[in-house]
């Protein structure tokens, strides 16, 4: 039986960290929420409660798993959790503010920076991936999920880096141009999957955050 319903996503980033904050790079290391990014998913849950999800996935690291749990919590779905939809492993630069990773390694930093997607990262705690392979990863990770529910709603959570895979493979962008669009802590990015191909449908909605604002009283 052909579905001529679309799929639709709304792929959110996690809530803030102490890291993110303070621009220390997290990648696989596990940090979980501070206490902004509890009131933001908190925030999220309660603008997202009048909303009908039919699947509800989660990256495998605490800072996504905590902000999805107050979405199941408020909507009463089971978390599904995959560890595919991690942030992209940064090797030996995981754990370092950005000004230590660009006086500790040099010359991997300048080709991060210039966006040497098939570069490779000085080795760590964990090992480093290209962006090539981690876009591969995050893509097959969002295009199966969506691939295994035609026709349904699905919230993923997940991290900034994983949007952004995302968000070129709808608009068909080269890995190799700059990130100029914005990656927010706590936003909904919609997305459709049409006949097998992702459209963006609106990005960044982070309007659920705001402190609730009071009518003229």
């Amino acid at each position: 039986m052909h579905n001529d319903t679309p799929t639709r996503i709304a792929l959110i980033r996690h809530g803030e960290t102490a890291w993110n904050a303070e621009r220390r790079l997290q990648g696989h290391l596990d940090i979980g929420l501070n206490a902004e990014g509890r009131r933001q998913a908190r925030a999220l849950a309660a603008s997202l409660a009048g909303e009908r999800f039919d699947v509800l996935v989660s990256s495998d690291l605490s800072r996504a798993s905590q902000t999805a749990k107050a979405l199941g919590d408020a909507s009463g779905l089971p978390l599904y959790i995959d560890g595919r939809l991690r942030e992209r492993c940064y090797g030996g630069f995981e754990g370092l503010l950005y000004a230590e990773i660009a006086e500790r390694f040099p010359q991997a930093f300048a080709a991060w920076q210039a966006r040497d997607v098939d570069g490779q990262l000085p080795p760590g705690q964990n090992k480093g991936e290209t962006f090539r392979q981690f876009y591969d990863r995050a893509t097959d990770a969002v295009f199966g999920w969506a691939a295994d529910n035609p026709g349904k709603s699905l919230a993923i959570v997940a991290h900034g880096g994983v949007l952004e895979c995302i968000y070129r493979a709808a608009l068909g962008l080269s890995l190799e141009t700059p990130r100029d669009f914005k990656v927010l802590n706590a936003s909904v990015n919609r997305f459709v999957v049409r006949d097998g191909k992702l459209e963006l449908v609106s990005w960044g909605d982070v309007a659920h955050l705001q402190p609730a604002v009071l009518d003229d009283i």
